[in-house]
């Protein structure tokens, strides 16, 4: 992490204030957002991503969500000390100062947390809790300790098990029985948290085919996947894209996109331009 005064650290947060004010044409600014964002190094970038999410917070917003669990403990603990050294604060203050209710009960643990990163499972455990997370979501218990203190402490690969073991005994995905109410903003944040734990990859193939096929590009997060897995599971990410929507990624980019803009995002994706 670079040092408190570092180049990035003074003038990243006043060049993305200018990105913002001056008159300048959409497909500029949203390029110079990708080169500013790509630039930083991972934890000062997910500390930014981090702060924008807090500053701006809905109850639709999943970038903390985003960042709480499918960055490894370390690259979460990395992102807390740059959020930290930028702003002064931490990101557990500012998740609590910024939400609400149910939304606050599960996002501070989440971004609070370290955990356990082997691949060690206690089978009993999961079947044990599987039971304890079929009886609370039956019951539209779906904020209560229980289900709040699994799914923010526990290993991935214990929840991994956890969530085999409902599938086989109660025989439905537990995001299938978290959608009793698709309208309930608070289940939709428990089902990503669930799919970013066990499956970041098909998360985040959902969120592009949201950002690009909607009226009107959500360049934001077309730009912050991208970005953010463009060297860790795009590959994967394509692949799964390609076979939901029946178009190569890089063809849907380069359909909804131009310019700049356009190419930075297929050369951050892996395509090879003349």
């Amino acid at each position: 992490m670079p040092a408190s005064g570092s180049l990035s650290d003074i003038v990243m947060p006043r060049l993305m204030v200018k990105i913002c004010s001056k008159p300048w044409t959409r497909n500029f600014r949203v390029t110079l957002r990708v080169v500013l964002v790509s630039v930083l190094d991972p934890p000062e970038r997910d500390a930014y991503l981090a702060n924008e999410a807090t500053k701006k917070w809905t109850a639709s917003n999943q970038v903390l969500v985003e960042i709480a669990c499918t960055r490894s403990p370390k690259q979460l603990n990395l992102a807390k000390e740059a959020y930290h050294a930028r702003f002064k604060k931490s990101l557990e203050e500012d998740v609590a100062y910024h939400t609400t209710g149910d939304f606050r009960k599960l996002l501070v643990p989440l971004v609070s947390t370290y955990r356990y990163s082997g691949d060690e499972v206690d089978l009993r455990l999961a079947k044990s809790e599987a039971k304890i997370l079929h009886q609370k979501i039956a019951a539209k218990e779906y904020s209560c300790d229980d289900v709040i203190r699994i799914l923010t402490t526990r290993s991935k690969a214990q929840i991994n098990a956890t969530l085999n073991q409902y599938k086989n005994d109660f025989g439905n995905d537990v995001n299938k029985d978290l959608k009793a109410d698709p309208k309930d903003e608070f289940l939709a944040l428990l089902r990503a948290t669930v799919k970013c734990l066990v499956f970041p990859e098909k998360y985040f193939e959902k969120v592009l085919r949201r950002a690009i096929n909607k009226l009107g590009t959500d360049e934001w997060a077309l730009t912050r996947v991208v970005v953010t897995r463009a060297e860790v599971d795009m590959k994967t990410i394509k692949e799964l894209y390609e076979k939901r929507s029946s178009v190569p990624l890089d063809k849907a980019i380069a359909k909804d996109t131009h310019g700049d803009y356009e190419k930075m995002l297929l050369t951050l994706i892996g395509v090879v331009q003349e």
